[in-house]
């Protein structure tokens, strides 16, 4: 098991790497200081089947007194109706300011378990226990917590940092093949933006990282999220250096929320964005064709789209491009390359995004 500490002040925590670690998560619990009692499992109805009985075994033998809250799996439950879901189970299982909220599942329980952490009772205890490669690189690690509205993605958030995060990537084997490969969206990313070496080793480890090794899951999880903590450690809450973690997700959220929530998985879209950032950083920020070309050409390899969708122009995709949390002044702010390993942002008017991609 490999450790990653999050430096975040009071809000520090612990992120727990490696392989079957999920029967240890109570007592991990118990070790980050939480206390034993009554506690939720957030899940989906998919994750439950495969790992809720698990957990909650594990749970109880350290003196914890879960109770499974499932919903429906996929996108469309980040939303109010669902959120209000989970308060109505948490007031009625009875949690207190000292309960526990776990949230064991991909990046759509993650953000909305974690969003109802947040605001019940104004904070309760969360751990974030994470079952996809998306949630295992990314989402889980950073506090961003969020539903959908009609107009746009995590639109409705707070930023809200769990006490744990245990991550067992033998969890990520039961994973469908479309759904492993669209994690590898963000691991790309972290390459992209700020370690080029990881390009190369992934060019290299690919067909291996496909068959899910999980001594190479294990490295690219715990390499990305030393990343990422590296990040959110120094910019908590978006004013800076964070922003770079969002190399092809506007593109990506604005597909997202054009094609309806669901239509493209997280990485799917992300991919895609990123081939475009790609594209608009040849033009605005000096990447070389040919680097532009290699990420492309990594991204496509892993199984992942990278052209834009029909009619990807139209006034909904404009729209909710417009609606970007990144928005100012009328522009954009965008997460552009200069080389490969380095990243920097740049306000676009939405005709300067739009022109180059045509």
């Amino acid at each position: 098991m490999r450790t990653i500490r999050i430096e975040l002040g009071s809000a520090s925590h612990d992120a727990q790497v490696g392989a079957n670690i999920l029967d240890r998560i109570g007592e991990l619990a118990r070790a980050a200081g939480l206390k034993p009692g009554s506690c939720a499992i957030v899940t989906d109805s998919t994750v439950e089947k495969l790992y809720a009985a698990r957990v909650e075994d594990a749970l109880r033998k350290s003196g914890f007194t879960p109770v499974v809250i499932s919903v429906p799996p996929g996108e469309a439950s980040k939303s109010l109706p669902t959120l209000e879901l989970l308060y109505d189970r948490m007031t009625t299982i009875g949690l207190d300011r000292n309960s526990v909220v776990f949230a064991v599942g991909g990046g759509v329980v993650g953000d909305l378990a974690g969003l109802a952490a947040a605001t019940f009772l104004r904070g309760v205890p969360l751990v974030q226990v994470p079952t996809t490669v998306v949630g295992q690189v990314d989402s889980a690690l950073g506090g961003k917590t969020a539903i959908n509205h009609r107009h746009a993605k995590n639109l409705i958030g707070a930023f809200y940092q769990p006490r744990l995060i245990v991550a067992d990537v033998t969890t990520l084997a039961t994973l469908p093949d479309r759904e492993f490969r669209e994690g590898l969206a963000e691991v790309i990313k972290y390459g992209a933006i700020m370690d080029a070496p990881m390009i190369a080793d992934l060019e290299r480890d690919l067909d291996a990282i496909l068959a899910r090794r999980p001594e190479l899951l294990e490295e690219v999880v715990a390499r990305s999220l030393m990343h990422k903590a590296a990040v959110v450690g120094a910019d908590e809450h978006e004013s800076g250096l964070r922003k770079t973690l969002n190399f092809g997700h506007t593109i990506g959220h604005a597909i997202e929320a054009s094609a309806g929530y669901g239509s493209y998985f997280h990485g799917e879209a992300v991919a895609i964005g990123m081939v475009a950032a790609a594209r608009l950083s040849s033009k605005y920020a000096g990447l070389s064709a040919d680097e532009a070309s290699r990420l492309a050409r990594l991204i496509e390899r892993a199984g992942l789209p990278t052209a834009m969708p029909a009619g990807w122009h139209s006034g909904d995709f404009l729209r909710a491009l417009g609606l970007d949390k990144k928005r100012a002044a009328g522009a954009v702010e965008f997460v552009l390359l200069d080389r490969l390993g380095h990243s920097l942002t740049k306000s676009l008017l939405l005709d300067d995004i739009v022109s180059p991609l045509r």
